[in-house]
């Protein structure tokens, strides 16, 4: 009775506790779906969740700020209307939807042990993700192809990058982002469940869904990684090849100086994620807790970073920076007068 009140409510007793000949009668004749997910933390850490927490909330804030911050700039001020500046406001609109598809629910597992999610929201939270994700480097890639064409033929800038091609580069981004990742959701949903419903991890990460399953994942991993591949691949490209067909050394120089927010963003989104699909590939030799952290990071690094890189090496953004913080300086002043006056 217990066993089957546990499975009504979404669990599953693991088979390590059974017997081995009710362990392979459960693997060869009954499938797992389970109702709900517990997202457990950060395994080997539950002591230090709620110190832990603390920073990743500040990091959050911080990421909040910095990005709609951005976006205010760049959708009041009419100087900033062009496609350089659409793409960094379409990338901190990913960057907002990352985090907070993510980040609150990771706060809830480390301060209220709110770990119970269900699989449909767990496979939202899993789509979102990787919408994201899908969304920043087509982004990235945008940018790439933007300085490409800036730096290549500047005559024919205003003349290719019209207001209706950015519209429909945004309109492609967030359509291949979605088709791009339905077969994923797919893929996740047509798995046959055989384990717990426990997950070791803060929040819906693909591989580790992906791995309580009996079936076979080889495919599902591949078409992650090659995607992934694919666009790095693309991006770099762009890049190398607009800077490699300069003639002058000056003109080397002046395009390495307009790309590099761009490798730096770049960099920021990529580096945390290959160490997180090292680590998921070569779990054997890390503790888990590495992974778990290092996947954190590849959530919460990039979207912080971006609109810090942005507006302090961009100087469209970095003097509109400095008139809003003036302002803010003389409004808190005026307050703090205001306050004295008051006692006085």
């Amino acid at each position: 009775c217990a066993h089957q009140l546990l499975e009504m409510c979404g669990f599953q007793i693991s088979a390590l506790c059974l017997p081995d000949s009710v362990s392979r009668a459960s693997d060869n004749h009954t499938d797992f779906y389970p109702v709900t997910y517990i997202l457990t933390g950060i395994p080997g850490t539950e002591v230090s969740h709620f110190w832990m927490a603390i920073p990743f909330c500040l990091m959050y804030v911080v990421t909040l700020f910095g990005n709609f911050l951005l976006l205010f700039i760049i959708l009041t001020e009419q100087s900033l209307h062009e496609p350089m500046y659409v793409f960094v406001s379409m990338l901190a609109t990913a960057d907002l939807l990352l985090s907070t598809t993510t980040v609150p629910k990771i706060l809830a597992v480390f301060w209220f042990r709110a770990g119970e999610i269900s699989f449909a929201a767990c496979l939202t939270q899993m789509f979102f993700i990787h919408v994201s994700f899908l969304a920043e480097s087509a982004i990235l890639l945008a940018m790439a192809f933007d300085r490409y064409v800036a730096i290549c033929d500047p005559l024919r800038y205003t003349i290719i990058l019209t207001k209706s091609v950015i519209g429909k580069m945004g309109l492609a981004i967030v359509t291949r982002s979605f088709c791009f990742i339905f077969p994923i959701i797919f893929l996740v949903k047509r798995l046959k469940f055989c384990r717990t419903n426990l997950l070791p991890h803060t929040y819906c990460e693909h591989m580790v869904i992906a791995r309580l399953a009996c079936d076979d994942i080889t495919v599902s991993i591949w078409y992650v990684i090659t995607s992934d591949l694919t666009l790095i691949a693309l991006s770099y490209g762009l890049i190398i090849k607009a800077v490699l067909r300069l003639s002058s050394k000056k003109a080397h120089q002046k395009a390495l100086n307009t790309c590099t927010v761009h490798i730096c963003v770049m960099l920021t989104y990529y580096t945390p994620g290959l160490f997180s699909n090292l680590t998921s590939r070569l779990g054997q030799g890390f503790a888990p807790y590495i992974h778990i952290i290092l996947a954190d990071l590849y959530l919460l690094i990039p979207p912080l970073l971006n609109p810090i890189i942005y507006g302090v090496r961009t100087k469209e953004l970095r003097d509109k920076v400095e008139i809003i913080n003036m302002i803010i300086l003389l409004f808190s002043q005026h307050v703090n007068l205001g306050i004295i006056w008051g006692y006085i």
